[in-house]
């Protein structure tokens, strides 16, 4: 008895996935939850598991495709690999031939012969005649060869009368440009990839955080002697009690956490003419993988310690990267850490997570001369950058924000007393 392989649901909101990979072909014996096929959503890669042993008789989708949570993939039979292989292409080529004489027999009847001649292209003056006056090829009966549309065809349709259809309203997108071809010399050079799910939401929505949101953003500067004193005096204690290493994000995590206390719109969200208003923290940070961005969220960081959120974001960032994150893991989040100093960036303005209201920007460490007591010396500087949307943000919450995260990793016995 045949075993069907479905799409399993993926999740809160996501009602599609895109099939990035068959592990196993047609024919192929297969153990009891092993990976079968990885399907894409918007959010996460999930790997789908066999639901029984036997071979795989069938694939029903390719890779690439698009299928809803229910569809069919596949199916599982009992039987040798070499019997299971051959089965769908006796059944496809029993298809196609059934299929050649059903037209056969259809042509036969109706006097018409087998294949039908396509219809030409109009010429090339009816087709810039018809596109200058909006109408359709279809509404031109053509009298050149094989029924092409000549410009003298254009013309007798205007004169008696033909305007082009009403068109219904078409939905606001944004302006697709057109490609140039490429030279001949470059063409061959060139290779096409098909963005994956996860790639085309990532610029879907950072396009419709920069078309909604009002976003601004505002710098500071904060001197990381203090937190890099404390991580060295600490990190092979901390590590050794905790089984995690001591990395600069629990302070962050930990800094904007207090900041989002004592400025909430930076936390919020607008929903029509609302404003929520979030009385929790789940701090969502950007992690960079082989696919590309993802932002696992950390959640309720704000009751938890530096030792609990650096554990949460180890695991989260090893998921991330092996594949394994879960829906849940992406969804929720209030506020965003990204951390391009782990590339070199020494400043940039980070895009809004939407719906959330605020992004923080970390940097590279760099050691820079500042005046300190009136004494210029050398300390090990960071830029901070604070998108934010200016709707629910005024500028001064916004700058208060960021001085407050200063103030924390400036101070960070602040972040242990609650200050």
């Amino acid at each position: 008895m045949a075993t069907e392989i479905r799409v399993p649901t993926l999740g809160e909101s996501v009602s599609e996935a895109t099939i990035g990979k068959w592990f196993k072909k047609a024919g192929d014996v297969i153990v009891a939850d092993e990976p079968l096929v990885e399907l894409e959503t918007d959010k996460v890669t999930i790997e789908v598991p066999a639901p029984s042993a036997g071979v795989l008789v069938e694939l029903t989708v390719k890779e690439g495709e698009t299928v809803g949570v229910g569809a069919l993939l596949g199916t599982i039979g009992a039987g040798d690999g070499a019997v299971a292989a051959a089965k769908p292409a006796a059944v496809a080529q029993a298809t196609a031939s059934t299929v050649k004489e059903a037209v056969a027999q259809t042509a036969s009847v109706a006097g018409a012969p087998a294949i039908e001649e396509r219809k030409m292209p109009p010429a090339p003056a009816a087709a810039k005649l018809l596109a200058e006056t909006n109408l359709s090829v279809d509404q031109v009966a053509g009298s050149g060869k094989r029924g092409q549309v000549l410009k003298g065809d254009v013309l007798d349709a205007i004169t008696k009368g033909i305007s082009a259809p009403t068109a219904a309203p078409a939905p606001i997108a944004a302006p697709a440009v057109a490609r140039v071809p490429s030279s001949v010399v470059d063409a061959p050079r060139e290779e096409r990839v098909r963005m994956t799910k996860l790639r085309q939401t990532i610029a879907r929505r950072l396009k419709e955080a920069q078309s909604t949101a009002a976003m601004l953003t505002t710098f500071n500067e904060v001197d990381m002697s203090a937190v890099m004193a404390l991580r060295t005096k600490y990190k092979d204690i901390f590590e050794k009690k905790h089984g995690v290493k001591l990395g600069f994000m629990g302070f962050f995590t930990k800094a904007v956490t207090h900041a989002l206390k004592e400025i909430p719109a930076v936390n919020a969200e607008i929903d029509g003419t609302d404003i929520i208003y979030k009385n929790f923290a789940h701090v969502g940070v950007a992690v960079g993988t082989e696919k590309g961005l993802v932002v696992p969220v950390v959640r309720d960081a704000d009751q938890m310690s530096i030792a609990e959120i650096e554990k949460e974001i180890g695991r989260l960032g090893l998921a991330a990267r092996d594949g394994k994150l879960s829906v849940a893991d992406m969804q929720g989040g209030t506020f965003t850490i990204s951390n391009g100093g782990v590339y070199g960036s020494l400043m940039s303005t980070p895009i809004l997570n939407a719906p959330q209201s605020g992004i923080l920007g970390m940097h590279k460490i760099q050691d820079r001369p500042v005046v300190v007591g009136g004494q210029i010396v050398i300390r090990p500087m960071m830029y901070l950058a604070l998108s934010y949307d200016h709707r629910i943000v005024d500028g001064k919450e916004a700058v208060t924000f960021l001085v407050r995260v200063k103030d924390s990793l400036e101070d960070p016995e602040r972040l242990v007393l609650d200050l």
